[in-house]
Parts: structure tokens; sequence; C-alpha cells
């Protein structure tokens, strides 16, 4: 087991659950000390330092950052998906998903930049292969999702021209098995059920996987994104 976690503090978005559950929990193993941050913090696995906040809210992000001292990274995978079609889906939808997927991710990865010591950090975001392709259900969760993929290439441009020593990059499953899809498919459960028979679905522990061998990478070593799927996923 690596022991480049040992000691380190890593705040974690999205703890209670799925991939951001299956993730606090490899880093307690892996020695890290985890702040896990959840709007149902009681769920959140032990061994984590639980936070609640609600990441629709920008002023409970602030005061989450503001009760931080230093922390050594920070791993973004709070997110939301609903399957609300631009053509005449709801608009609330669409802005919670906004809130989270995007600004939410985007002020958390600035706060934490400003909590890093001077040694510097490491940011991996959550995102999906849907920032990579538009599925086609279409609808306003892909377009988060490449607002991310923007969102953490833009700003790999900016810490390399300001010379910070800081790393960042993302993770891109496709469909996972986790509570995340039944939002995704809510009123479609039939579908629901079709698309987990035609498939061995990755588990939050393929991905969680992923996170830590980024985080646990060389220092020379900085990763810009993998893209994971289920062999039986064809797009």
């Amino acid at each position: 087991m690596s022991k480049r976690l040992v000691g380190r503090s890593i705040l974690l978005t999205g703890a209670s659950s799925g991939i951001g559950r299956a993730t606090a929990k490899a880093l307690v193993q892996s020695g890290a000390h985890v702040i896990g941050v959840s709007r149902r913090p009681a769920s959140i696995p032990e061994g984590v330092t639980a936070l609640q906040a609600d990441l629709t809210r920008r002023e409970e992000i602030t005061h989450l950052f503001d009760r931080l001292e230093q922390i050594d990274g920070l791993v973004n995978c709070a997110g939301i998906a609903y399957l609300s079609r631009l053509i005449d889906g709801n608009p609330t939808d669409w802005e919670e998903m906004w809130r989270v997927n995007v600004f939410a991710l985007a002020l958390c990865c600035q706060s934490a930049i400003r909590r890093f010591p001077k040694s510097g950090g490491r940011i991996v975001n959550v995102s999906s292969m849907s920032g990579h392709r538009v599925p086609p259900s279409g609808g306003f969760y892909s377009p988060t999702k490449f607002a991310v993929r923007a969102i953490t290439e833009s700003l790999r441009h900016e810490i390399k021209a300001a010379g910070l020593p800081v790393q960042i990059g993302s993770v891109s499953p496709g469909f996972v098995d986790t509570p995340l899809l039944d939002d995704y498919f809510r009123g479609r459960e039939d579908s629901l059920q079709k698309t987990k028979a035609a498939m061995t679905m990755l588990e939050p522990e393929d991905v969680a996987r992923c996170i830590l061998m980024m985080l646990e990478s060389p220092p020379h070593v900085e990763i810009g994104d993998i893209q994971l799927r289920s062999a039986d996923q064809r797009v």
C-alpha cells in the first residue's frame, strides 16, 4: 500500500453516498485524514470528519472553507443527475444541477487552492463520460459535465501560469451503480432495470481506485483525465 496519503488532509464532497462514500472509505484505509462534506453527514462513513453543507448555497460553501485551516487535497464528488430535456425540461432541475455540478465545484476548487500549503496540493474532479460525448437522451446534465471538463482544464492552465505547485485532473466514469441513477431514471424505472440487465455496471469502488491513483501518483506525475466504463457499455 502506498504511504503517500498518510497524514494528508483531503476534503471530499458528496461523501455520504455512491462514489463519494466509496472514496471516503478508501482514503481512510490509505491513512489520510478525510473531511467529508454532505447534506446528510450522518451517512458519512466512520473514520471521516463529517461536515454538513448544502452546496447549492454559496454562503454555506464559504462557511465550510472558513472552518478549515489547511488541506492537502480536494475531491469533488458531489453531483446531481436528472434527465431533464432542453426542449421541455424543468428549469428548476437545470438550476440545481448547474449550482452543484458546476458552480459549487468551481468555487470549491478556488477555495481549496487558498487552503493548500506552500508545498502544494491536488484536486480531483469527478466528471462523467457525458462530459466527453452527448448521450442520445440529450438533456441538461451532459452540458454540466462538459463544463466540469472545461473548468478542470482552464484551471490547470491558470495554475501553470501562476507557477503554483498544484495538480488537477478528473475522473470520467460511465454508468456507475449508485443512488444517482435513481434520480437520472426518475419516471423511467423500467428503462433503469433494462439498462442494469444489459450490462455489468461499474461499482463506486472502481471509480474510487482511480481517484486514489491520481492522489497517490508521484509529484512529477499529473494525470489529466481517466475515462472508464463497463466493458458492456457501448457508448
